[in-house]
């Protein structure tokens, strides 16, 4: 029998937003935020000459300058005050996240609930102010090595630049944290999602530009697009996929009268992690690169190999990307989903998977499914983002075409649809409640 529920899914109608007051001025209130960001990307730093910039930046875009400027939306390309965006914040949290698991203190934290989170977030931000310190400092000393680029050099440079940035990351922080909380889907998503679209359509007329010009073929023009159409369907196929654990409760009474056993479905997502690995990955990567800024082209022979092995499409490179991606991957699964509490909870209201002890078992074999599942998203996430990576090394295409931005693009639109589903789903459920009170009054 179709619940009510499913019913009303099914019958999902986008007329409807129209009625929904309160789902209208989220999305109003998600795309002002967002607004902002994208005028925020075009107001350059102080004391750059553009004109030099430009011709730097064009002659280190095929690396990973250009990769980082997919995710800042164009910021670093215009040197923006928002060039750094949110791959501070989210390296912090990468931090934080890994020291859950290894410092009692801040497990602790963590069990506590809302009060340990927010707890958590605050140690969240200043770690965020320290590394974007660090890296905006350490963008200043590079732009400073970059020719004439800098007008005026020296320490109040740095420090204007360190101090510009730094405030430019916690801006667009806190204005993610306003999107989640006062708008539709995750804020800091939403973010580089728009920054990557915002830049697509430039992206397209530089590939065919670069077909006009002959620097590219027409068959690989039609290669890329007909690849980016594949991945995308690939990924929507995947982000979807789910292994069903059958779960089946036994007959109870209530009272006189006796309920018969039920059975549902404990959905375990195949790619639980989502787009948090290449994110997380591609952000640590930005790390080394931060560290050879310092140096300005000086420091060990083993030093400048490494960081000349991790440019973008070297081999070094494409293996830290893979190894990252597999890592967090397992590792962000192991955090959002936790197969003891899910066993418990099935223990307390009488659920069992069938043929599995309740408890500990249950939690094992749960465990099992789901580690074997992850290994299939974390092959899904490093062949989306690897081959197209492989692609733009080696022929020139575009960054916004590889598997990242187009995995990020997917995932997060798929995510805000389901969240303005949800608020529509709550909007129709509210008029069936309030029609029903009517027509009770009606009757009295």
């Amino acid at each position: 029998m179709v619940s009510a529920a499913e019913q009303l899914a099914a019958n999902l109608n986008f007329g409807q937003l129209a009625k929904a007051d309160e789902l209208k001025k989220r999305i109003w209130f998600t795309l002002g935020a967002l607004l902002v960001y994208r005028l925020g990307t075009y107001i350059p730093l102080p004391g750059i000459d553009p004109n030099i910039w430009e011709q730097v930046f064009r002659s280190q875009s095929g690396g990973i300058l250009g990769m980082f400027n997919m995710f800042a939306g164009g910021g670093i390309h215009r040197m923006a005050i928002f060039a750094l965006n949110i791959m501070p914040y989210i390296s912090a949290s990468i931090i934080v996240q890994l020291l859950t698991t290894v410092s009692p203190q801040l497990e602790a934290l963590k069990k506590e609930g809302e009060a340990g989170r927010k707890t958590l977030n605050q140690y969240t931000r200043y770690l965020t102010v320290i590394l974007a310190a660090f890296q905006s400092y350490g963008i200043a000393i590079g732009l400073e090595g970059a020719g004439n680029v800098v007008s005026d050099p020296g320490m109040f440079f740095r420090l204007s630049t360190a101090i510009t940035l730094t405030g430019g990351t916690m801006f667009l922080m806190w204005l993610g944290e306003q999107i989640t909380s006062r708008g539709i889907g995750n804020g800091i998503s939403l973010i580089i999602l728009s920054g990557i679209v915002a830049e697509l359509p430039s992206a397209l007329a530089n590939m065919l530009e670069l077909g006009r010009q002959g620097a590219m073929s027409t068959g690989l023009i039609l290669i890329v697009i007909v690849m980016a159409v594949a991945v995308i369907a690939f990924i929507v196929f995947m982000e979807r996929a789910q292994r069903r654990l059958l779960i089946q409760y036994p007959k109870r009474q209530v009272g006189n009268k006796m309920f018969e056993g039920q059975s549902s479905h404990l959905p375990l997502k195949l790619n639980t992690s989502g787009v948090i690995p290449p994110i997380f990955a591609s952000s640590l990567l930005l790390l080394p690169t931060t560290v050879a800024n310092f140096n300005a082209g000086k420091g060990p022979e083993w030093f400048q190999w490494i960081t000349t092995q991790l440019s973008h499409g070297r081999p070094l490179f494409l293996f830290m990307y893979l190894a990252l991606i597999v890592f967090f991957a397992f590792f962000y699964t192991a955090i959002v989903f936790n197969p003891t509490e899910t066993a418990d909870n099935l223990k307390k209201h009488g659920g069992f998977i069938p043929g599995i002890r309740p408890g500990e078992r249950t939690a094992e074999y749960i465990d099992y499914v789901l580690s074997r599942i992850t290994v299939l998203g974390a092959v899904y996430l490093a062949i989306v983002c690897l081959i197209p990576e492989i692609l733009i090394s080696y022929a020139s295409v575009p960054f916004y075409f590889g598997g990242t931005s187009l995995l990020i693009v997917v995932s997060v639109t798929m995510d805000t649809v389901s969240q303005v589903q949800g608020y529509l789903l709550a909007h129709q459920y509210e008029g069936l409640i309030r029609k029903s009170k009517l027509r009770g009054g009606r009757r009295r």
